[in-house]
């Protein structure tokens, strides 16, 4: 009964409809709980379905609790291990901002409760964009370190632009994260406008920055792209090399 329970709350197989019905309901009821997110007033409408989705989600958190052991593989103690996993903490925080007085205070938590969707991925785990993932996730893990190298570059410039900038005109910006903000919108050539420098030499600092910024952009999408096509590549050489070698007779007979 355990058994069956597991692999319906948790191992979402193509031939199992009840799993994926479990699952595509789940999906659903974390969309509509993040529906009075969207709007500053709480109506009795939206009480009411924050209060129906906690009770989903704590009525869920339950079942896998009691079916831990098939999870963690760990026997009687995988009930003390398993609210201590990932997955299980998320869970935990999809509940607690529902409390009525912690509400206000950690209703950002509720948020979270996005991230649980990606349980429902699994169904689409023996499609086609399940080659598409596995290719895309072997181009990032490849370049990973040229990506690495970029970000770190971007960082470092980001906090030495904000440095310059916040000593040069201290009245402009209010504290150093207000620095922190300029020099990434400008880096990124977004160009908000909301904070920006008054004296030349602000102006020059963020001309260089916007300047520099169209380069460190175009670098990690320059890298992806030849990684990717590289990859891509690679990928149609082994399928070619899979496939059987017509003989003479064959071309023959299909010319």
């Amino acid at each position: 009964m355990r058994k069956r329970l597991f692999e319906i709350i948790e191992s979402a197989q193509e031939s199992d409809r009840l799993s994926n019905v479990y699952d595509i309901f789940m999906m659903v009821v974390i969309f509509v709980s993040l529906v009075p997110l969207a709007f500053k007033r709480e109506t009795s409408l939206f009480l009411a379905i924050d209060r129906i989705s906690v009770v989903i989600f704590i009525i869920d958190y339950l079942l896998r609790l009691c079916t831990a052991d098939f999870k963690v593989k760990r026997k009687k103690i995988s009930f003390l291990l398993y609210p201590f996993t990932p997955m299980a903490i998320l869970d935990l925080l999809c509940i607690v901002p529902s409390i009525s007085f912690i509400s206000n205070t950690f209703k950002i938590f509720k948020v979270f409760r996005l991230f649980r969707t990606m349980r429902v991925l699994r169904i689409f785990k023996a499609v086609r964009y399940s080659k598409s993932l596995a290719l895309i996730h072997n181009v990032l893990k490849k370049q990973k370190r040229p990506l690495l190298t970029v970000a770190g570059f971007a960082v470092i410039y980001i906090i030495i632009s904000a440095l310059v900038v916040f000593n040069i005109e201290p009245d402009t910006f209010g504290n150093f994260f207000d620095a922190i903000y300029w020099a990434t919108v400008s880096l990124t050539t977004m160009g908000y406008g909301d904070i920006s420098p008054v004296t030349p030499f602000g102006r020059a600092v963020t001309i260089l920055s916007s300047l520099l910024g169209i380069a460190v952009i175009a670098l990690p999408s320059g890298i992806i792209t030849a990684g990717f096509m590289t990859e891509l590549n690679e990928t149609l050489q082994e399928n070619d090399c899979t496939l059987p070698e017509k003989t003479g007779d064959e071309i023959k007979e299909n010319g």
